[in-house]
């Protein structure tokens, strides 16, 4: 059967090898405490369906992006069935709550169906919407191709982060809040990091370096990054970095293991690496060790993958039915205790 979902290279199957990631490996023999199977309040267990109350952005939101210099980027996505979400109903309507932006991963979009890897950010926008949040609070936009065929082809490009960075700026300009709160999801993970951490980056594909911005730090309340790939991924290692996602330069490839030591990461990851504690004020992620896309319990040489370098805190779950889609599609309570209330349920 083939699988869809957010970091799938089309044609292989990444995750199915079961033994470990190349040569030298040390698995991480503490896991992390494993916590009861919990879902949130109002929903059942098992994949979330699409219910959100609107599939787009709002005529003010689409009307103010058009003449603040923003119609390039193409946020509203006209053409695809859920590709946006967001936006004040009028002049009038008074932004009260601290702006939430959700990122999806790779192939999903913004405001998905009940197609395993297409839900994009329904239950969370909906969980929000009934717990005192407005439409004109939330906002999300489809930066890629939505599509599962393509996407071996979608990578750390110069395009995708870009979009993320020029969204962020967008939704903070037109809200008018100093600060915003981010939610992502896997690829949308690391794409929303280089898009707050700023500086120089390259894709050679694009023109080579270009300049993202100064960085957003001081922007950013609170980050969330769900089943993000920060590490890279140890099916990339196993495949190796001949797709554009997996690639050693803009995509997710792991590196190896020399002598006890981890070479050859993407150049993308280690600029990430770098430095910690630019997402936010708070910064939490939210993970399964039983993955079914990052595979081997979420551990690249020894370290969990999704784990934030110099995050506040931490959700984790260690089985079904808490696996990639699903660390995002049923954790909404989580997500909205995290932005919120700034604390882990």
């Amino acid at each position: 059967m083939r699988l869809r979902h957010s970091l799938y290279l089309a044609g292989t199957l990444l995750f199915g090898v079961t033994t470990g990631c190349g040569e030298g490996l040390e698995p991480d023999s503490t896991l992390p405490e494993t916590p009861a199977v919990e879902a949130p309040a109002g929903e059942q267990l098992g994949t979330a369906e699409s219910a959100a109350v609107t599939t787009g952005v709002t005529t003010h939101f689409s009307q103010w992006l058009g003449a603040n210099g923003y119609s390039s980027y193409d946020f509203v996505r006209a053409d695809l069935s859920g590709g946006s979400y967001g936006g004040k109903a009028s002049g009038t309507d008074t932004v009260v709550n601290q702006p939430v932006i959700f990122i999806h991963g790779n192939s999903d979009k913004a405001i998905g169906t009940g197609t395993v890897g297409q839900t994009g950010w329904s239950a969370s926008v909906d969980y929000f919407l009934a717990n005192g949040y407005k439409t004109s609070e939330l906002y999300a936009t489809t930066w890629g191709p939505a599509s599962a065929a393509m996407s071996a082809y979608q990578y750390h490009s110069k395009a995708n982060v870009m979009k993320v960075r020029k969204f962020i700026e967008a939704v903070k300009a037109y809200t008018g809040a100093s600060k915003v709160d981010i939610v992502t999801h896997s690829m949308g993970v690391t794409l929303a990091r280089k898009a707050i951490l700023g500086g120089w980056a390259n894709d050679l594909a694009d023109g080579g370096d270009y300049y993202v911005g100064a960085p957003l730090t001081g922007s950013v309340d609170t980050f969330v990054g769900i089943a993000g790939a920060n590490l890279g991924l140890t099916s990339c290692y196993q495949t190796g970095p001949g797709t554009p996602t997996c690639g050693s330069t803009n995509g997710l490839y792991p590196g190896y293991l020399y002598f006890g030591f981890v070479t050859g990461r993407s150049t993308y990851l280690n600029d990430l690496l770098a430095s910690s504690g630019y997402e936010g004020a708070y910064r939490y992620s939210i993970y399964s060790t039983a993955d079914e896309v990052i595979g081997y319990s979420g551990i690249v040489y020894g370290s969990y993958t999704s784990r934030i370098p110099g995050q506040t805190g931490e959700k984790v779950y260690s089985a079904y039915p808490y696996g990639h889609f699903n660390s995002k599609d049923l954790t909404a309570a989580v997500q909205y205790s995290m932005v919120r209330n700034h604390s882990i349920p």
